[in-house]
């Protein structure tokens, strides 16, 4: 193996154990908030935080993706100065979402026990509403890394980050809700200072070059940008909006125990998230320099390998379910394990399309994320409010399900266009 066969395979191995280190610790604090908390107090956590999710994120304007697509193509053009205002203008996206959310946090945070029927949401959502302020500039300096090839780092601090905001967890969720929250608020601010460094580092090692306008590419980067901000809101409604509208018709408990069934689909999500941010990185490097058919063979590997992974895990985990809630989380769970075992399935799905998260940002159609996204959403809310209603916590696993069987035939049909699309330019090529 040559040395830089060698570097890139350390640096997909260091990334791979810093993503499954911060999704480990990730677990371990919700664990441990759950344990120290107790059934109740851990659904008003659970819920603040899916609320701090889904303001964060509708408001929020996705521009990380155009940095690495765009960013990606200014360096094959060595084209630094585009680069240079391409970041310029990211940080003050990201700085204005930031404080909308914010706002509409503090503004939502006196209505909260009112909206869920509960009693003591109002202060910790005030606290939570400072979270997208201190963690707003983390994914620009993050993705800085990634064009520097650095994914490894970018594990890497994710992993710091999460051991940071076990520890806030732990040492807040001793005293209350109230204290847990503002924990994970202190350990996001050190996490970001540190993400923050660390990119400003990398970017500059970037030849240095005046910020120059970014002229004809301007209408599609802002295409770009709003397209992949319509698709991070659209997910945030199906990841944040379904607990908070099953706590709705259901109580904040019942979110609770949404967030412990979720724990298979947190897990495999976490267990292809290496492969995720390897395949963005690559993948959109070779997109852009023509290597399109290498860009879908590696995505065909990759569905065969985690579909054969699949049939071993989702059998085993779906016998050991209730006996692995009760160790972990402990037996007032135990109505969670149902839903659980039909979530696993809808994880078990979307491992094998893990793929459909960086494509669309790699080949520039972040609109696919849009439409896939969109009716995956479209099928689960109104089924979370029917059946979260009429079974609770097992009822919204349910929904979980049937939304994800969607959200993967969608995905089968773009993947088969996509490749008679390349085969098509391909032979279009050869031709002339």
């Amino acid at each position: 193996m040559t040395g830089l066969g060698r570097s890139k395979l350390w640096r997909r191995s260091a990334t791979a154990v810093g993503l499954y280190t911060s999704v480990a610790l990730g677990l371990l604090g919700a664990v441990v908030a759950a344990r120290e908390l107790g059934k109740d107090d851990f659904g008003l956590f659970a819920t603040v935080v899916a609320a701090a999710g889904l303001f964060e994120s509708l408001l929020d304007l996705t521009v990380e993706e155009s940095l690495t697509k765009f960013g990606f193509r200014y360096i094959a053009a060595e084209d630094w100065g585009r680069l240079r205002r391409l970041f310029g203008v990211a940080v003050r996206f990201k700085a204005l979402g930031a404080i909308l959310a914010f706002a509409a946090l503090a503004a939502f945070a006196p209505a909260a026990d009112w909206v869920f029927g509960a009693d003591g949401l109002t202060a910790p959502m005030l606290a939570v509403a400072f979270l997208p302020l201190v963690q707003t500039q983390e994914d620009v300096a993050a993705t800085a890394l990634l064009l520097r090839g650095r994914y490894d780092l970018r594990g890497g601090f994710l992993a710091l980050s999460m051991g940071l905001r076990l520890v806030g967890i732990a040492v807040g969720a001793h005293y209350g809700v109230l204290e847990a929250v503002l924990g994970m608020l202190a350990a996001q601010v050190v996490a970001t200072a540190t993400v923050a460094v660390a990119g400003v580092a990398a970017f500059r090692r970037f030849p240095r070059a005046d910020a120059r306008p970014l002229a004809e590419d301007r209408g599609d980067i802002k295409a770009f940008v709003l397209q992949s901000s319509v698709s991070t809101g659209v997910l945030s409604l199906r990841t944040m909006l379904a607990p908070l509208l099953l706590g709705v018709v259901a109580g904040t408990t019942a979110v609770g125990l949404f967030r412990v069934a979720q724990a298979p689909q947190s897990g495999l999500t976490a267990a292809s998230s290496p492969v995720r941010l390897i395949l963005l990185t690559e993948q959109t490097r070779d997109w852009e320099l023509g290597r399109e058919a290498t860009v879908l063979a590696g995505i065909w590997r990759y569905m065969r390998g985690a579909a054969a992974l699949m049939a071993v895990v989702v059998p085993v985990f779906y016998w050991l379910m209730p006996g692995l809630i009760r160790i972990v989380f402990g037996k007032q769970y135990l109505d969670a394990a149902t839903a659980a075992r039909v979530i696993l399935f809808a994880a078990a799905l979307q491992f094998v399309y893990g793929w459909s998260k960086s494509l669309p940002v790699s080949i520039g159609k972040p609109q696919l994320r849009i439409w896939a996204h969109g009716l995956e959403t479209l099928v689960l809310l109104p089924l979370v409010l029917v059946l979260g209603w009429k079974w609770d916590v097992t009822g919204a696993g349910v929904a979980t399900l049937v939304s994800s069987v969607a959200f993967v035939a969608l995905w089968t049909v773009f993947l088969v266009r996509l490749r008679g699309e390349v085969a098509d330019r391909r032979t279009t090529a050869t031709a002339s």
